[in-house]
């Protein structure tokens, strides 16, 4: 009997191979990841929704693999995002506030991802990749900030959420601008057809890269953060979901839309297609989304606000049907991208593991979170902590909150979130060592990465600007 270890190689090595196999010349994939936004895990029918229909990412399940156990490194939109891009915890690169201090960038922010930071697009423009933004960005509107200073020859969206216009933020320059590279071409623009643009302009970048590898980074604005999202005329009205289900709806659309894309142009073999979200539902009057089946919501700690539906596409490469329920989370995209590219790492620290085993093979694999914990940070400040089956959130004197203290103490609580996805049962009494195990691991993580008032002592800064500056349309 062949080791698990050795199947394990085999894959990842055939993950590399073209669709002729060993005999043909062999190309590096192509990367598309597509990133919602504030949509959570019960809105998509392959996770359990039964009201939003979505048959194009039912469609992708199918052919490839869900994550049930993938999370964002944050329940807010910017530190997820920045995440996302680096690899790291938020607090490991200072994006865990902006620089006035609250939990995501607003217009006119003096906080901004440091150039200095290697993102997952310039990892991957080191092995010959072309890149492309296009979407939500909201690490930072100012100059060194933008996308095209970050390792994307293109970029085309809106530099934060779609709800930071200027009835809330009279500083915005000017209203909810849309950016092509680094020039604002509309404001304010209209919000009901981002989706369709952004979806249009990814078609045609596949279309224009098809004969070479490339990293399409589609961070799509909705649902968004507003009471009443946005949607295409096609789509107003269609859902039995109001707004929100018809975003929702959309956004499916969407994903079809670049599936067709590179079935026309027989790139389906060539590529894996990533679409996730970067943080839960949000509660809202009344409720649209969901985060079923797990407890919270958006902007918190809790599974609902950090637990994200993902699925993997790649023909012949992923297993199709296939479903993996060990922890990963978006950390991992920079270090399991670029292995398959064959492209180094960055030389700094980053806290992404490569997740290849959990990917390519439907063979039993351990999660590398297992020994060395995930951590669930608001903010400031570290609230919860998984390891394997377990997670427990932490006992704190103040847990804080979107900037706001709730005063009392808030007392540990255990649970096996793997096997009791609603969290009905705490279970701290009866496993004290699996308590005392994991808040060991949070100990590490506040050394390292600090907490409230304590720094850490492997965190790096974020870019800062003293001044920052309203950009104008230009022609």
């Amino acid at each position: 009997m062949i080791p698990r270890i050795l199947w394990v190689m085999v894959f990842q090595a055939l993950a590399l191979l073209p669709p002729g196999g060993a005999s043909s010349a062999a190309r590096q994939p192509n990367f598309i990841l597509i990133l919602c936004d504030n949509l959570g895990n019960g809105d998509v029918g392959c996770f359990g929704s039964s009201v939003h229909r979505t048959p194009n990412l039912d469609r992708m399940a199918r052919d490839g693999l869900r994550l049930t156990s993938f999370y964002s490194a944050s329940g807010v939109c910017s530190p997820s995002r920045a995440a996302l891009m680096t690899g790291c915890y938020p607090r490991r690169v200072e994006m865990h506030v902006s620089g006035g201090n609250m939990a995501v960038l607003r217009p006119l922010d003096t906080r901004g991802l440091n150039p200095d930071e290697e993102t997952m697009a310039e990892v991957l423009k080191k092995a010959g990749y072309t890149t492309a933004c296009i979407g939500k960005w909201h690490l930072g509107d100012q100059p060194e900030f933008l996308p095209t200073r970050q390792g994307f020859d293109e970029y085309l969206g809106i530099p934060y959420s779609d709800d930071m216009t200027k009835d809330k933020f009279p500083d915005t320059w000017p209203e909810l601008p849309l950016m092509r590279g680094e020039k604002v071409i509309e404001a304010p623009v209209d919000r009901d057809t981002l989706t369709k643009r952004y979806t249009e302009a990814a078609a045609d970048f596949i279309a224009r890269h098809k004969e070479q590898p490339f990293f399409l980074y589609l961070p799509q604005a909705m649902p968004g953060s507003t009471k009443d999202p946005f949607a295409g005329e096609r789509f107003k009205g269609k859902s039995a979901n109001g707004h929100y289900g018809d975003s929702v709806e959309e956004l499916d659309w969407s994903a079809g839309e670049i599936l067709k894309a590179l079935e026309k142009h027989q790139l389906e073999a060539d590529t894996l297609v990533v679409w996730t979200s970067d943080n839960g539902a949000v509660r809202r009057v009344p409720q649209q989304g969901s985060n079923a089946p797990y407890r919270g919501w958006g902007y918190s700690t809790s599974e609902g606000g950090m637990r994200m539906p993902c699925i993997l596409r790649w023909p012949g490469r992923v297993p199709a049907g296939a479903v993996c329920d060990e922890l990963s989370t978006m950390m991992d995209f920079l270090p399991t991208f670029a292995r398959l590219a064959g492209a180094p790492l960055p030389p700094k620290v980053i806290d992404g593991r490569d997740a290849g085993p959990l990917w390519f093979t439907d063979e039993p694999a351990r999660s590398g979170y297992d020994e060395a914990g995930f951590f669930y940070y608001q903010t400031h400040q570290l609230q919860a902590v998984r390891a394997g089956d377990w997670k427990l959130y932490l006992p704190l004197e103040k847990k804080t909150g979107l900037g706001n203290a709730k005063p009392g103490r808030v007392p540990a609580e255990l649970f096996d979130v793997r096997h009791d996805v609603t969290e009905e049962r705490e279970v701290a009494a009866e496993h004290p060592e699996v308590v005392a195990r994991l808040t060991k691991l949070a100990e590490r993580a506040r050394a390292e990465l600090g907490d409230l008032d304590r720094p850490g002592s492997a965190q790096r800064p974020a870019g800062s600007v003293a001044k920052p500056l309203p950009q104008v349309m230009k022609p």
